[in-house]
């Protein structure tokens, strides 16, 4: 099922309510206000309180930065634990997540300094987001073609091709092609007051304006 689907919107919007919940749990848990806790993942204090009483939901990027203000997972923000914590993730257990029109599959166990995803970035979305944040990134293309902005650099990936860099360097990430890109993606847990740096989601994809 593609990513853009109908289908896949209703089953995001079936499955992301009880994240709400999660985001205020863990906001509380890290002793962030509302206010500081937004501020360091590039959102306003009241697109984070709709996300955090489900009236908005969350984007696949916010997800992430989010979960690197917290100092989680992407998997623990969404009520997702494994039993253990195992070496070795099996491919039957690993259930796709669509969020922000991405799609995304956990390739590693919680509660590591590391986060291990397979993602699927359809053409066309948040393609214009610039990211700033500190700790490092790694991807590796395994289909499709991935437009690469690192600061003034523009590199277009393809299958096979590799990406690891800090990311205090400004950089985004958009499908090249119309089928998208899927790729391995890496990038490391930090909670930090210099998470602030995060530039975050444009108004355009929160919702919000100036």
């Amino acid at each position: 099922m593609s990513p853009l689907d109908p289908a896949a919107s209703t089953e995001q919007a079936e499955a992301l309510p009880a994240v709400a919940p999660q985001l205020r749990s863990l906001r509380r848990r890290a002793a962030l206000t509302l206010e500081a806790a937004a501020r360091a993942a590039g959102l306003s204090p009241a697109h984070l309180s709709r996300l955090e009483t489900g009236q908005r939901q969350p984007s696949l990027p916010m997800l992430l930065a989010l979960a690197r203000v917290y100092g989680t997972t992407v998997s623990e923000l969404l009520g997702e634990r494994a039993p253990d914590r195992d070496a070795v993730v099996r491919a039957a257990a690993m259930e796709p997540t669509h969020a922000g029109g991405w799609t995304y599959w956990p390739a590693g166990a919680p509660g590591r300094g590391m986060q291990a995803l397979r993602v699927h970035v359809p053409h066309g979305s948040q393609g214009d987001v610039v990211r700033v944040h500190p700790g490092e990134e790694w991807l590796h293309v395994l289909r499709g073609r991935l437009r690469l902005r690192l600061g003034d650099t523009t590199d277009v990936l393809g299958p096979g091709d590799s990406a690891h860099f800090d990311s205090l360097t400004p950089h985004r990430l958009a499908a090249q092609d119309a089928e998208g890109v899927e790729l391995l993606f890496v990038h490391t847990l930090l909670q930090s007051p210099t998470a602030a740096l995060c530039l975050g989601p444009t108004p355009s994809e929160t919702g919000e304006t100036s």
